[in-house]
């Protein structure tokens, strides 16, 4: 008797050990898998990427974005253009007939909010920060519909069950830059402040130095593990750790830290100031050899203009 007892507990374990090894990877171990993975694809076309929890990276060119399927609708942050959003619905089309109930927008910026057209016969409505209305009515696009809704610090988006926070931290990039976040799987969507392993883009159009570096200490503070950054090739991965923030923002001031002291050593001449500045410990992050000159000399006007 008793050794049928024990025979039947060890058989009740080696079930459940095997239901156990059975269970689907949970949404930490998913996201951690996608993480120095490649998203793939064509240099100039699109690809989609499922990173866990019904969130998909969409990628056109060097553009990022998403979209969250939920059990009453889809949720797209930005549409990029209209050939990218038709691409992207299709992908939705592909995994979803529920139609997509909001569209984010992220900034003012044309290059990755045009499109929005695109979701406006399934009754999109359009998201984004206040400052973006008079934005938009300053410099319009047929292929922008203005937001329906809008916020001045932060917004909480819900739709069935999941929950996308939107957070505004002040010019950067522009005065209307919103970050979005899910807050349950710590993900961040970042778009054109953190860039990962590349230097900043050409001669820092629309930025603010001073005020860049001021957010990216503030982001470091959030409760995050992941990234999504809104730029890069089919050859970098969907999703980054969140480390990617604190390496962003160390470059941001070692150019500064460099440019200003080869100033104060008596070197004023932008000319003279691209020539001179180099900074190896980041010579291994894209477009460093193109675009390192022309971050100095942005850096160069902060300094010499105060702009």
């Amino acid at each position: 008797m008793k050794s049928y007892f024990q025979k039947t507990i060890l058989m009740i374990g080696l079930l459940l050990s095997v239901i156990a090894t059975a269970q689907p990877t949970t949404s930490s171990q998913t996201f951690e898998a996608a993480i120095n993975v490649p998203i793939g694809g064509e240099t100039w076309g699109h690809s989609i990427k499922p990173i866990g929890n019904g969130i998909y990276v969409f990628r056109w060119w060097v553009y990022r974005s998403f979209f969250v399927i939920t059990d009453e609708g889809v949720i797209a942050a930005d549409p990029i253009n209209p050939k990218a959003a038709k691409l992207m619905q299709a992908e939705i089309r592909k995994r979803t007939d529920k139609p997509v109930k909001y569209v984010v927008y992220s900034h003012n910026h044309h290059d990755h909010i045009s499109g929005g057209t695109v979701f406006q016969k399934e009754g999109a409505r359009y998201v984004g920060h206040s400052n973006l209305l008079k934005e938009l009515k300053d410099h319009p696009s047929p292929a922008i519909p203005m937001p329906d809704i809008t916020f001045d610090k932060s917004y909480t988006l819900t739709l069935g069950g999941r929950t996308l926070k939107l957070e505004y931290f002040g010019p950067n990039h522009g005065n209307s830059l919103v970050v979005m976040r899910f807050p349950q799987e710590k993900i961040l969507f970042v778009v054109d402040i953190v860039t990962p392993r590349r230097v900043a883009f050409r001669n820092m159009p629309d930025f603010w130095p001073d005020e860049w570096v001021r957010t990216l200490k503030e982001l470091e503070q959030l409760d995050i593990d992941y990234v999504i950054a809104a730029h890069g090739p089919e050859t970098q991965p969907a999703i980054d750790p969140a480390s990617v923030i604190t390496e962003q923002r160390e470059y941001i001031e070692d150019l500064m830290l460099s440019v200003k002291t080869a100033m104060d050593n008596g070197i004023h001449s932008p000319d003279k100031l691209r020539q001179t500045i180099k900074l190896p410990k980041y010579e291994h992050w894209r477009s460093y050899d193109k675009w390192l000159p022309m971050n100095v000399e942005r850096i160069w006007a902060y300094y010499h203009m105060g702009w």
